[in-house]
């Protein structure tokens, strides 16, 4: 004979999804026997949603800046067109790999996380460039698809993005929940127990990643979730 376990709900400093954490719970032995209540379990319910963040539109240049005057060219003799001896002494340029940064030659695309809690995405690199996206979730993983000078264009699980500052960003591994109930299990196996469940929108710090799933840590707990249910790790990626 079992007796039910308790309900306990608790608060979370998540913005949207909730953790559910499944805990066993065992009962003093009776007189001659032995039994166990089934598992309590612990719902954290998400955070209410950030109002969103005002952002001013980047100053636009002054107009009372003097035009920068270009000396005419000197009148030169017509340069002489190079011997076949000087060109084959030239190295040729190296061709840059479109997979790797212009800037960092780190792989592109790449994942990275919001160092802060607002993060403002521009059209263009540069802050001349309006504003067209803000980002409010710390933590949160987004993809880096392209580079120029200081500035990375990154995107959201959304496609949502632009150009943002690298001091913005942070190198910190992350993930967010898509599926609509995440089973986070004790080892990267389907048939693995289920240590506890997030829901979608949950974000979680990435301890380590197998070619089809990762161990995520969310509010304290730590367990292997498939890439299939999380956005933030691609398929085959390995995370050590």
């Amino acid at each position: 004979m079992q007796r039910p376990g308790p309900v306990i709900w608790l608060g979370a400093r998540m913005r949207r999804g909730a953790l559910v954490l499944a805990a066993a719970l065992c009962l003093s032995p009776a007189a001659g026997a032995q039994e166990t209540a089934p598992p309590a379990t612990i719902t954290i319910a998400p955070r209410p949603p950030t109002a969103p963040v005002s952002s001013p539109r980047p100053q636009p240049r002054p107009d009372d800046v003097a035009p920068e005057t270009v000396p005419a060219p000197e009148a030169t003799a017509p340069e002489a067109a190079p011997t076949a001896a000087t060109s084959a002494t030239e190295p040729a340029k190296p061709v840059r790999d479109p997979n790797r940064g212009a800037v960092t030659n780190l792989p592109i695309p790449r994942y990275v996380s919001l160092k802060g809690n607002v993060g403002n995405a521009r059209r263009g690199p540069g802050l001349t460039h309006r504003i067209d996206w803000v980002f409010t979730h710390g933590g949160m993983p987004l993809r880096i698809t392209a580079e120029h000078e200081n500035w990375r264009r990154v995107e959201d699980a959304e496609g949502m993005g632009g150009w943002v500052h690298y001091a913005l960003l942070s190198g910190v591994r992350t993930v967010l929940v898509t599926a609509p109930l995440a089973d986070f299990r004790r080892s990267p196996d389907p048939g693995a127990d289920i240590l506890f469940q997030a829901e979608t929108g949950v974000i979680g710090r990435i301890s380590e990643c197998a070619p089809d799933w990762c161990r995520v840590s969310v509010e304290g707990e730590k367990g292997w979730v498939s890439k299939a249910q999380i956005w933030g790790s691609d398929p085959g990626e390995i995370v050590e």
